[in-house]
């Protein structure tokens, strides 16, 4: 049990680890702290299936719930293909009633605590306001991308073999088990996925309220086959509409993935030729996919990114020495971190593509930054030269800077695929 010492007068809250029987209470406040919509009752259900209660902290002032976060326990993939165990960070509120009271800072001082306890070297989560977790250390490490594409207007070429795939639809919760074996087979390939290791996160791309619709079909699927074999998969709806001139339909994707470039040119061109449709709602995907390329007129796609993930290195060494390098690299870094002060100091990184070494030294430093860059970069998405650029990067040794900004890349951007 922790007390909370207020920011400001009013009483201190007792922050301790969530009790299955205080769930309900606990979640209400969390919602609330989100506007106050209820959920579903099949969503409420599945995040209370998924709830490891103790990894998971609530915030009381007497008897009420004021405060809540939590952890999953994950394993998220890294540049090298190496599934590392990560927290991911998730159910962050607090009561309006108790703001500035140093509520949010004791749940991040204790949750990473406990994250390093635990042995995860990294801390991952989505921020509904971006500006909250830098004082904590998490760096924006990747990007999403969303498009809304004309598709009356925009035509797409495909690759060879593409006619080689058979398309056919199915009931989602119908074929779950195939559907999560091309997703396992895609989790090495692309820092930053997940594996889901638990069956219930499977359920989570099923989740289908009608109150989530917005006018549109109930969740419909498309599976990809080739020789008998399921090498991709589409999760879709459909919202007719019609305008004087005729159809004017949307197709809104939830989840596309193919194990290969012709399965999803495949699926990208049926999203493309559904009937009664002119548009097609692509949201958050990675930043780097085929179709881009495969566009007539990619101004027709409407383009725009934004943030993703944010990575908290909880470890520097461990987590440093768990990613591959793209190129050779030996580094000594000057990290500052004021919030894990067990990571400041200098650490020599030496690696290549074939692995990695950080170890403690007192060598002098060739780039010095704070824990919060090296989240930024650590899943190979953002430069270094770009954060140095920023002025959150100081060069100490002349070349170091695009030595080790090369070596932090990654030949595939890292994205979520879902979130938490």
């Amino acid at each position: 049990m922790v007390t909370v010492a207020s920011e400001t007068t009013g009483p201190a809250s007792e922050l301790r680890v969530l009790r299955p029987d205080e769930w309900e209470q606990w979640y209400d406040t969390l919602l609330r702290a989100f506007g106050g919509v209820p959920e579903p009752d099949e969503e409420r259900a599945l995040w209370h299936e998924l709830t490891e209660y103790d990894r998971f902290l609530g915030a009381w002032d007497g008897d009420a719930v004021v405060g809540t976060a939590g952890a999953f326990s994950f394993r998220l993939t890294v540049p090298g293909g190496t599934a590392v165990p990560a927290a991911g960070v998730t159910a962050v509120g607090v009561a309006a009633t108790h703001r500035r009271r140093g509520v949010l800072t004791s749940m991040m001082r204790r949750q990473l605590d406990d994250v390093r306890q635990w042995g995860e070297p990294l801390a991952v989560l989505t921020a509904s306001e971006p500006g909250i977790y830098g004082r904590f250390g998490y760096g924006a490490a990747s990007y999403q991308l969303a498009a809304d594409i004309d598709t009356a207007r925009v035509s797409l070429s495909v690759p060879d073999g593409t006619d080689d795939v058979r398309l056919r639809y199915a009931e989602p919760g119908d074929v779950v088990r195939e559907c999560e074996a091309v997703y396992a087979r895609l989790v090495p390939e692309r820092p930053g996925m997940l594996a889901r290791h638990r069956p219930a996160w499977e359920r989570v791309g099923l989740l289908d309220p009608e109150s989530g619709r917005d006018g549109a079909s109930p969740l419909q699927c498309v599976l990809a086959e080739r020789g008998g074999e399921v090498v991709g998969f589409a999760r879709y709806r459909v919202k007719l509409g019609w305008g004087p001139s005729g159809h004017d339909g949307t197709v809104i994707l939830k989840e596309l993935y193919g194990l290969d470039p012709a399965a999803q040119a495949a699926l990208w061109r049926f999203l493309y030729d559904i009937d009664l449709t002119s548009t097609l709602v692509v949201r958050g995907r990675p930043v780097d996919e085929a179709w881009l390329y495969q566009v007539s007129d990619i101004r027709r796609c409407l383009l725009s990114k934004r943030d993703q993930y944010y990575v908290r290195l909880v470890d520097v060494g461990a987590a440093l020495a768990a990613r591959t390098y793209q190129a050779p690299v030996d580094v000594v870094l000057e990290v500052s971190d004021g919030f894990c002060p067990w990571n400041a100091g200098r650490w020599r990184l030496s690696g290549d593509a074939k692995g990695a070494s950080c170890e403690r030294t007192t060598d002098p430093a060739d780039l010095a930054l704070s824990v919060r860059e090296l989240g930024a970069a650590y899943l190979g998405g953002v430069p270094l030269t770009a954060l140095a650029a920023a002025g959150r990067v100081r060069e100490l040794r002349g070349g170091a800077l695009t030595e080790a900004s090369v070596a932090f890349g990654s030949a595939v951007a890292p994205w979520l695929p879902h979130g938490f």
